[in-house]
This record gives structure tokens, sequence and C-alpha cells, in this order.
């Protein structure tokens, strides 16, 4: 189909391009200099006292983070089960098991008045997971971790940038916040992620571990101009460092990330006006006056209506626009239903948001025109 609109199509200029060509003549392609630039310049960008640790995935980031607060088996993490499995499949990754909160239904994240009844003595952190590009209740978050000692590593997969009370996300207390630079997010590497933290001792473990444990980092020994080969392996580490050629493209795409949350801010206030009449919910607006990265415009079709969400996204699709479903809540999938013995029903907030909730097309790229046929085909489908 000529004129498909796909749900996401990612930002590319000639800036990035350029980037990435000049990675490649300079002769050092692996994690390096520019590795070390994107880093210096993301940490920059949100706060004083901030340590960045680049990486190859958002899912990398958080198992680092986790590993470097002493997260071990037999331990528990509290999350929510709203969201991507990464978010809990890292804790299985460290023998850990994840204990799953529902969400409360005006956020579609995870509710903090519930936290409290899924702490036990094994509990060791809590992941709030900030969704779509608003931010979790962190006050809440923090007084619960703050009366029984527990860690915070934020997933912050969709929020960048964002803010909670005028703070950025990555600079608030938490321990550490994990950020994604997938092809579908604000700003993108192709894959990637980076870790922000102020504590240096987990900046400190999380560069060790990034790269099999190797005390020294690789591009100093191999571009001195003195003997420096001696390295020692200090812990059974990953291969999780991200490579210049995809730091390249995040040193681009960060020049323009408030730009591009601009542009996604406008299309979504587009949705919001055009959209609010109609026989749906329209997606949560965080706090009054913060910022929101508008990663997804996720609308719920009311329980009222006539027609399923499924044949919601199959009318979309005849009409040529791409359409998805965040998330399919973890405990309808056959892996975290079988290992922990769930029902559809154990999470009734987020099975029930699951049943009728649509992302909407929405990237920088996307033309005035392009927005009002995703508008006019929401009407003539709803109002056939």
């Amino acid at each position: 189909m000529n004129n498909f609109l796909p749900f996401y199509t990612p930002d590319i200029g000639e800036e990035e391009i350029n980037e990435v060509i000049d990675c490649l003549r300079n002769g050092w392609l692996t994690t390096g200099s520019k590795a070390k630039f994107f880093e210096n310049a993301f940490a920059q960008t949100f706060g004083e006292n901030l340590e960045a640790i680049a990486v190859n995935s958002a899912t990398a980031g958080l198992h680092l983070a986790l590993e470097a607060i002493g997260i071990a088996p037999g331990d528990e993490v509290i999350t929510t089960t709203y969201t991507f499995t990464a978010t809990a499949e890292v804790i299985r990754y460290l023998g850990a098991d994840p204990v799953f909160v529902d969400i409360n239904p005006s956020t579609l994240m995870i509710d903090t008045t519930l936290i409290e009844e899924k702490i036990t003595e094994k509990t060791k952190a809590i992941i709030p997971v900030h969704f779509a590009g608003a931010t979790c209740d962190m006050d809440s978050i923090f007084k619960i971790a703050l009366k029984y000692n527990l860690k915070i590593v934020e997933d912050a997969a969709h929020s960048l940038p964002a803010t909670y009370k005028g703070k950025w996300i990555g600079s608030l207390s938490s321990d550490a916040t994990v950020f994604s630079f997938y092809a579908t997010k604000t700003m993108t590497t192709g894959e990637g992620g980076m870790i922000l933290t102020k504590n240096k001792e987990i900046a400190r473990r999380c560069r060790i571990m990034r790269l099999h444990g190797i005390n020294r980092d690789i591009f100093d020994r191999y571009t001195s101009n003195k003997a420096n080969w001696f390295y020692e392996i200090v812990a059974p580490g990953y291969k999780y460092n991200m490579p210049d050629i995809q730091a390249s493209i995040g040193i681009a795409q960060l020049k323009k990330l408030f730009s591009f949350q601009k542009k996604r801010q406008r299309i979504a206030e587009c949705y919001n006006n055009e959209l609010k009449e109609y026989p749906i919910i329209l997606p949560p607006l965080g706090l009054d006056g913060d910022m929101h990265s508008w990663h997804l415009y996720v609308i719920q079709l009311h329980h009222d209506l006539d027609i399923t969400r499924e044949y919601f996204i199959d009318e979309m699709a005849k009409r040529g626009i791409g359409c998805s479903v965040h998330f399919i809540p973890l405990h309808l999938h056959v892996y975290w239903r079988e290992k922990y013995k769930f029902s559809s029903m154990d999470y009734p907030n987020a099975t029930k948001a699951y049943n009728r909730t649509v992302s909407l097309p929405l990237y920088t790229k996307m033309s005035d025109e392009d927005q009002y046929r995703i508008i006019e085909s929401i009407n003539n489908i709803l109002y056939k």
C-alpha cells in the first residue's frame, strides 16, 4: 500500500549520517571517544553530578543497574505488570523474582497505594515504570522506599525528556534511571540505552560489568602511546557496551531532543483537541507544568462502544494506518502466567485497560495531512 501510514518512523537527517561517516573514517568503531562524548553530553543535559553509562539497550541498562545495587537470587523486586517484559526479565536474570502491582486506571502506571501490601522481608527494590511519556507518582514511591530501606531503579524508557515536579527524570534521588534509544523512542541510536546515576559506586560497577568485568576502559588500552596492555577480570561481566557507531547517531539526535519533544507535543495536542468529544478516553497528561515526552499516544475505547479493540485496529489497517497496543500485561503472557500461576483477574485494572487500549501513530515526520487522515479514519470507524 503506497500511502500506508506506519505506526512509527524515525527522524534521521544529514547530521546523523555525517556523524556516522566521521566514525567510519576515524578508524575506531567500537566503544571509544564518541561513546564517551555522548555519555558526557547526555549527563550534562539533565543535571549536575550525574554519571552516564551508555549501553547497547535499555534492557542491558536495567540489568546492570539491578546487579550494581546488589539484587541476588531469592530477592524480590516490585514493579508493575503493565510494562514490556524487559522490566521484569532482568530481575529473573539475577535469580530474583518480580512482584507485580496493579495499575492506577487513571494513569496506567503502578498504583502506589498497593505497593506496601506487596512488601516482604525479601523485597529489595522497586522499579517504577514511567508510561507513554508521563511520569509515576515518585514522591509516594520515595516515601515507601525510605520507610522500608528499598532501592529504586526507574524504568524511563518512555520518558525522555520528561520532568516530575519540575525536575528532570534522571536527576531525582533514585539509585539509577535507565533510558531507551530504541528506534521508536523520542531520540534513537537504533538500539541502545543510557544509565544515569548520582552514585559513583553504582556507575563504577555498571562500567565494569558492561564489558566482561574488565577493570579498565578498553579504549584507553588500545589508544595509549605507551605499553598499556594489562587488564584484570574482576567479575563475570556482560557484553553490553555501546559502540561508537551507535553513539554517533546519539550525538546528533541528542541535539534535536527538545525540538523532537515540541513536535510530538504539538501532535498530541492536536489529537487531544480533535478527539475530546469522541467515545474514547484520552491519554493521561501528567502533572500540570511538567514536560511530557509523548513517546506514545494511547487512547482507550469506551466500554459502551459496540466494537472491539481488535476490530478498531483492523479497520485502521484497512485504511492504511498502523496502530499498536501498549501493553499486553505481563501476567497474561505465557511465561509469567505459568511461572507465577497468574489469572487474568489477578490485576483487574491492567487487564481492563489492556482490553481497550490502542496506540495511535505519533512521530515527528508526521504531516498535518497525515494526522487528519488518522482522525478522519477514527471518526468513520466510531460513527459508521
